[in-house]
């Protein structure tokens, strides 16, 4: 089923899930998109809400994290009564969360069918460590035969010597055999979302892991498999630009052609917020819209704070990758963000970049090169970002049209799970009336 139970209300939202291609999932009851443009387009819907998760999501995990995000939504009684008479009176949204793999081996099974996972996995794997891994790593960097050779260079070599500090010749020309069947690029601060990086390096990624206490580093891989993450975190990267511009792209256009009055809201967390930015820029960051969104939120965005501007300071000349998105696209606010706890955009990501302990945190005389929307907002557009507060869900924010709003949210999205912090803590009255404020504008 598409339709989803909002925990602890009466209310239901609608989940559309999509392969690793960005085909859309196929459930019992036909394609969900097909019901929810049916539903858009006769029902007189007011507001779409479309949501998307970011890494490491796969099935259970989306619903978990949109069933929690859809109550703080609902529960916001005072906003909705808001928008009833903004809206004159007539208030219908409708609320879509959308699911693209983006957790290897994950449950990937959707209504109706057996658990299955997100990426091919030969039976009685799991009973051997090194294929395993070398599975695991080509689902989600490269499955050629180079980079299966390289791989089992790299994994072998380090489950034989978890201790070692330093990288023999052998491994470091199978990374960069690894680095170049993965297509990934080192474009610097205004490449796309796979390649907003510096030349792959993985002994300086190792000694940043030695050195970082919150690293890519997970328990139960090892230090010296670090690289290979950094690597899948930037091809993951990728999977949610092509995501959002392609099929994320091509849902929103349907449902816009099929109501001309419909309102339109995008969120998206973490690597949601790339697949949000691509529904906005298209393909290559020049594509066209319907019409445009009326208001965005881009919660822990794990994207370049570089993303929007025209002009990159730290790279003179050079666009960030997503400018399309705020020329003329979003009619009202775009929202952003930031909690100094969020280890996963303000740790992790530099050090995937290449440029382990670089980055400060929020000081705007020294803004990094390579830093995350979540850590540090968007940047390079004036006075056309606003730095604010998060707010009580009884306070108004008297957002405008046409600005962006570098939310400083460390007092609510503030609860630490793991290696990533408070990443994932967004699912907040505070962060939901934030939202609620910015569709009320448009």
């Amino acid at each position: 089923m598409s339709l989803e139970p909002i925990p602890g209300t009466k209310f239901t939202y609608e989940l559309i899930c999509f392969d690793s291609f960005g085909n859309e999932r196929i459930d019992p009851d036909g394609r969900a998109s097909d019901r929810v443009e049916t539903i858009v387009g006769s029902r007189g819907v007011t507001d779409v809400f479309v949501f998307s998760h970011g890494w490491m999501g796969d099935v259970p995990a989306a619903k978990a994290q949109y069933g929690a995000w859809t109550t703080a939504m609902v529960g916001c009684e005072r906003d909705i009564a808001r928008m009833v008479e903004a809206r004159g009176g007539t208030f219908d949204p409708i609320m879509i969360g959308l699911h693209w793999p983006s957790l290897p081996w994950g449950d990937e099974a959707v209504a109706g069918e057996a658990p299955s996972s997100s990426f091919a996995v030969e039976g009685g794997l799991e009973d051997d460590p090194v294929e395993a891994t070398i599975a695991e790593y080509a689902s989600t960097i490269a499955d050629t035969p180079k980079a299966r050779a390289a791989l089992r260079t790299i994994v072998e070599w380090s489950m034989d010597n978890a201790l070692v500090r330093n990288l023999p010749p052998e491994v470091v020309a199978a990374y960069a055999s690894l680095n170049a069947e993965s297509g990934l690029g080192s474009d610097g601060e205004a490449g796309d979302p796979s390649s907003d990086r510096e030349p792959f390096d993985p002994q300086a990624i190792l000694e940043g892991a030695h050195d970082d206490s919150v690293s890519f580093a997970i328990p139960g891989i090892g230090l010296l498999l670090a690289p290979l993450r950094t690597m899948s975190f930037w091809k993951m990267k990728d999977r949610a630009r092509h995501f959002g511009a392609t099929a994320g792209a091509e849902l929103i256009a349907r449902l816009q052609r099929a109501s001309a009055t419909a309102r339109f809201h995008l969120m998206g967390h973490s690597f949601g917020c790339i697949v949000v930015s691509s529904i906005l820029a298209g393909r290559d960051g020049h594509g066209e819209m319907v019409r445009p969104v009326e208001s965005v939120m881009l919660s822990e965005g794990a994207l370049s704070l570089w993303s929007y501007c025209d002009d990159i300071p730290t790279a003179p000349g050079k666009p960030g990758y997503f400018r399309a998105a705020v020329n003329g696209r979003v009619k009202g606010p775009i929202l952003t963000t930031q909690s100094e706890l969020d280890y996963a955009v303000g740790r992790l990501y530099p050090l995937a970049a290449g440029v382990a302990q670089q980055v400060t945190f929020n000081i705007p005389a020294a803004l990094p090169r390579y830093g995350a929307v979540g850590s540090f907002g968007i940047q390079g557009l004036g006075d056309r970002a606003v730095d604010s507060t998060i707010l009580g869900v009884d306070q108004d924010y008297g957002f405008l049209p046409g600005l962006i709003y570098n939310i400083e949210s460390s007092s609510v999205i503030k609860t630490l799970n793991g290696l990533s912090g408070a990443h994932c803590d967004i699912a907040h009255p505070e962060i939901a009336h934030a939202v609620w404020e910015a569709a009320r504008v448009c």
